[in-house]
């Protein structure tokens, strides 16, 4: 059975797999789909439709976009920020408020395994491989391979990293390792 502070909103048509947590003031959409032994922390929010599996620990002020899907074993750092709009405006050309279908949803993949750091942003339409590692404050414009460790604004690749997190040369040490 999952755990869902009081303080938490969770809207109908959620499922929340056994023993994820839900902490306070954090607001779960309909149709979201959240996994078993995830831990979702203060704050966060995660759209309509959104996909987490099992054991992903979002951390505290997270806003987790509709378009967004994270895999297993995700850690996604506080404050990280996912888009979901390549071309975000509040009004049309002619300054009406924009609607729901006045956009593009670009989906982001975040694969099993990998690591968000802290404040990095995760700009929309791209695919982060497995076991990668963005670090902290880092800028994710474009796809990450598995095991890659990036940085940097624009996110560059400075080397790959073993599941365990443990820094190797190439990426066939990476998947070789642990």
């Amino acid at each position: 059975m999952a755990f869902i502070h009081p303080s938490a909103e969770v809207e109908a048509d959620v499922i929340i797999g056994a023993e994820s947590k839900v902490w306070h003031l954090c607001h779960i959409r309909r149709g979201a789909h959240i996994g078993s032994e995830c831990v979702i922390g203060r704050g966060v929010f995660v759209d309509a439709g959104v996909q987490i599996g099992n054991r992903v620990k979002i951390q505290n002020y997270v806003s987790v976009f509709h378009g967004v899907t994270i895999e297993d074993g995700v850690f996604v750092g506080p404050h990280v920020c996912f888009t979901n709009d390549m071309f975000p405006r509040a009004v049309n050309v002619d300054m009406s408020l924009k609607a729901a279908d006045d956009w593009v949803l670009s989906e982001t993949l975040i694969k099993a395994g990998a690591a968000l750091g802290a404040n990095s942003t995760i700009v929309c339409g791209i695919t982060i491989g497995r076991w990668a590692m963005v670090g902290s404050g880092s800028v994710v414009t474009k796809d990450v391979p598995d095991y890659a460790l990036v940085v940097g604004n624009p996110a560059r690749i400075i080397g790959y990293v073993t599941p365990a997190g443990k820094r190797v040369a190439t990426q066939e040490e990476a998947a070789q390792g642990s």
